[in-house]
């Protein structure tokens, strides 16, 4: 980074601050889901491109499971630094690589838009599914770009949710991915991040990104029968529940038959989803 970017930089760090709501929120349903991630089946793109001994930051690490992945990959002599925005949920994955007895591992709470580490302090940045969720997604990314050393890597994958599909056809499920996007979006978001991730690196000024895609897939009987009770029961019980009544944009009533479409879905012996993900590996 010369003198100019790195002026540049500190001015946009300081006046930059997180503007989004996290639609989520930390219900039950939502770490149901997140804990059931791992380096594997969400950051699959990234692990050949680790080392044992590299320095690692993992934005939005939510509940640690992929977070100690990552400390396993690169440890014993490495270390990984676990940020997210919410307290508990970084004691939570504290708790979790305590579990696992790793103890490389550090945490604390940030905002990507203006994290609190010095230039260059980290070989690999990662973010799994949060950029979809921040208000400003090119300056997050400057932010990972500026605490990676030159020849580093900043690394980013983020679900698409227009590009989803199912099967079979299930009235309400489509009303369903409506409502998500647009709450999604009121709330200062993208949803449809992940094919956007090439674009945002390129204007957070990336001149060397690889793209890949990869996908989730749940189909059988207990994937789908997970998959669509944890939806349940985050689109009538959790954060995402409030934001859209409070928000006008759906009734109780409404989310209710979210929710039993959802029910209904996840019931039908041939039933199949599959989430498609935008990756990105860039170079700093």
């Amino acid at each position: 980074m010369n003198a100019t970017d790195a002026t540049d930089a500190t001015a946009a760090t300081e006046a930059a601050h997180e503007t989004a709501v996290y639609t989520h929120g930390h219900h039950e349903s939502v770490l149901r889901s997140h804990r059931w991630r791992t380096a594997e089946n969400s950051a699959a793109y990234l692990i050949g491109a680790l080392r044992p001994g590299m320095a690692v930051l993992d934005v939005g690490c939510g509940p640690g499971t992929i977070t100690a992945d990552l400390a396993e990959l690169v440890g014993p002599q490495g270390r990984v630094t676990a940020v997210d925005a919410a307290p508990d949920v970084v004691d939570q994955a504290a708790a979790y690589a305590k579990e696992r007895g790793l103890t490389t591992i550090e945490f604390a709470t940030a905002d990507v838009h203006a994290l609190d580490f010095p230039d260059d302090s980290f070989d690999v940045v990662h973010a799994h599914q949060v950029l979809q969720h921040v208000g400003d997604p090119v300056q997050a990314l400057r932010e990972m770009r500026r605490v990676c050393r030159p020849g580093g890597i900043v690394a980013a994958r983020d679900a698409d949710y227009a590009a989803m599909t199912w099967y079979p056809a299930t009235p309400g499920l489509e009303e369903w991915l409506d409502l998500y996007r647009r709450v999604a979006r009121a709330n200062g978001g993208e949803p449809d991040a992940g094919r956007r991730l090439r674009a945002w690196a390129r204007a957070a000024g990336f001149t060397d990104v690889t793209c890949t895609a990869t996908s989730w897939c749940y189909a059988t009987e207990e994937e789908a029968a997970w998959w669509s009770s944890l939806w349940a029961d985050r689109t009538t019980a959790s954060a995402y529940a409030g934001i859209a009544t409070e928000g006008g944009h759906a009734t109780r009533a409404q989310l209710s038959a979210a929710a039993e479409a959802w029910h209904t879905w996840g019931a039908e012996p041939d039933a199949w989803f599959s989430v498609l993900h935008g990756e990105i590996i860039c170079r700093a």
